[in-house]
């Protein structure tokens, strides 16, 4: 093992994804020194639904990566189509504040830009590392993090503040015993690959009883199809029998699609989402803060996984950049009105306990939600887009409020129903 390097930053970032990529991009440009560290190396790919909705593809536009985006032959979305039990209904992408169609860039391509992005901001980019502490103060405040690089050397990085953005399994959310707040009841299990050469007008969603699937045209002529079944059908449905099991399912909620990959195989192989009820964590702390899934999760019925991400990423930058008390809390705030709305529906979805009819009055209320949820993206001021060689102030939460925030979380319920 090689000797011990230490590091200091204003902020550090665990997770390397969308929602840490982006936030440490955000701040990188503000004049903040951050430290962005990713256990996996860069460019690799993870489970995704890939979809971007117009609040994100806004942001993306704002920011000015979304050419980098459309540059790697991602195909414009200009309508989506819901299927209940072989029943179309199309609906256009009606082009307004200044988005005309949506995108579903794969992960590998998504965040990379961000990741570039950050990177060309400023931001010193940790990959194959992986946090195994942190640092804390006397009281109890978070001072730093303690990782592992891929030579099996142990680096230190002290800060004020640590951001977890490392995903539903988050390390850093372990580490300070964030508890769960809100716990959702449903969940779904999903199978998804990659075909190459289907023709597929815009995304394509489906839905049978116990059973949905969805074809989402992505980058380099692909098409992720996904199927997704309650989590206690998945093993019977595919456990050792992926083509077989994910064609058998298609034929049955998606015959057209099904005869239309006919006998291709798929461009490479399964993935697979065993499923996990939404939660949302306390995610603010003395020293620390989380972020994207790691904050707060909804089942990926729905496809918003990315765009709650890249939102609440813009939130809490905005938060750490006043650095008061008031907008620590407020980040916690926008973020739960925000994403509160389409989580209920999420998990209401995931059910699999509606009628047809049901599901499609599901569908309208989802569409109004996320419509609201891409006004409150919307409304954010201009991010700064030049990288600033100022130094900044960081203004981390402390005890204070921390409890304040529990003090106010008391009375929400554990488990939102629909």
């Amino acid at each position: 093992m090689g000797k011990e390097r230490v590091t200091r930053a204003d902020v550090i970032v665990v997770g390397a994804r969308c929602a840490g990529a982006a936030v440490a991009r955000l701040l990188a440009n503000a004049g903040v020194s951050v430290a962005l560290v990713d256990r996996a190396p860069r460019g690799t790919d993870t489970t995704s639904t890939h979809a971007l909705m117009r609040g994100a593809v806004a942001q993306l536009s704002r920011w000015g990566l979304l050419d980098r985006i459309t540059a790697a032959d991602t195909p414009a979305i200009r309508q989506t189509t819901f299927w209940y039990d072989g029943d179309p209904m199309t609906i256009p992408i009606t082009p307004r504040d200044g988005v005309d169609a949506l995108y579903a860039p794969r992960r590998t391509l998504l965040d990379t830009v961000l990741l570039d992005a950050a990177e060309s901001a400023g931001a010193r980019v940790f990959d194959r590392c992986r946090a195994t502490a942190l640092l804390r103060h006397s009281d109890g405040r978070i001072a730093g993090l303690e990782m592992m690089n891929a030579g099996g050397r142990r680096e230190v990085l002290h800060a004020p503040l640590v951001i977890g953005a490392d995903g539903l399994r988050s390390t850093v959310a372990t580490l300070v015993d964030a508890p769960v707040l809100e716990r959702y009841t449903h969940a779904t299990a999903t199978l998804y690959t990659y075909f190459d050469g289907l023709s597929i007008e815009g995304t394509q969603w489906y839905f049978g009883h116990d059973l949905a699937a969805g074809a989402i045209p992505t980058n380099d002529g692909q098409t992720g199809v996904f199927v997704a079944v309650p989590p206690r059908q998945f093993s019977p449905q595919f456990q050792g029998r992926h083509l077989e099991g994910f064609v058998e399912a298609l034929r049955t909620v998606a015959p057209a699609l099904a005869d239309d990959i006919g006998t291709a195989l798929p461009a490479e192989g399964f993935r697979g989402f065993g499923g996990q009820p939404g939660q949302v964590r306390q995610s603010i702390g003395p020293g620390w803060a989380l972020v994207g899934d790691a904050g707060a999760f909804r089942d990926p019925i729905t496809a918003h996984g990315i765009t709650d991400a890249l939102r609440d990423a813009e939130f809490l930058a905005d938060a750490i950049l006043d650095g008061s008390p008031e907008a620590w809390s407020h980040y916690v705030e926008r973020r739960d009105r925000a994403a509160r709305p389409v989580a209920v529906l999420s998990d209401a979805i995931a059910s699999f306990s509606w009628t047809l009819e049901e599901v499609r009055g599901l569908h309208h209320d989802l569409s109004r939600a996320m419509n609201r949820s891409a006004r409150s993206t919307l409304e954010l001021p201009p991010p700064v887009l030049e990288a600033h060689s100022r130094e900044a102030t960081i203004r981390a939460p402390g005890i204070d409020c921390q409890a304040r925030l529990r003090s106010r979380d008391r009375g929400v319920p554990r488990t939102p129903q629909p």
